[in-house]
């Protein structure tokens, strides 16, 4: 993904190991009340710890974070947490396996590129 996110001009990339390790990453950036904090979350559904849909709803709760563009990667398609995704805000669901043009038709379709 990151490589992929690289080639569509978004270079400013902080990477984290799981749900957890991205939770600590944006709480410690909005501390230090870094501008938007960021302008982007990718998250996949499944990452041990915290899942990307626990993710998804601590980001909807931080105010600093909570209106930040949030993408979905996922091999899950269960309706009930898709849905549950979109009703939390998130603003693409990318179905895994996927390729830079599924990704880029995606940020596009979110309006973030």
């Amino acid at each position: 993904m990151k490589t992929i996110l690289v080639r569509l001009g978004l270079s400013d990339i902080t990477e984290a190991v799981d749900g957890e390790d991205a939770w600590y990453r944006i709480n410690e950036a909005a501390k230090k009340g870094r501008g938007h904090v960021f302008d982007l979350i990718v998250s996949d559904m499944e990452m041990p710890g915290m899942t990307g849909l626990e993710l998804l709803r601590a980001v909807r709760t931080r105010p600093e974070v909570q209106k930040t563009p949030f993408i979905m990667a996922t091999t899950v398609t269960a309706r009930q947490i898709i849905l549950e995704t979109m009703r939390l805000g998130v603003q693409a669901y990318i179905i895994k396996p996927f390729d830079a043009d599924m990704v880029e038709f995606k940020l596009k379709q979110a309006g973030i590129l």
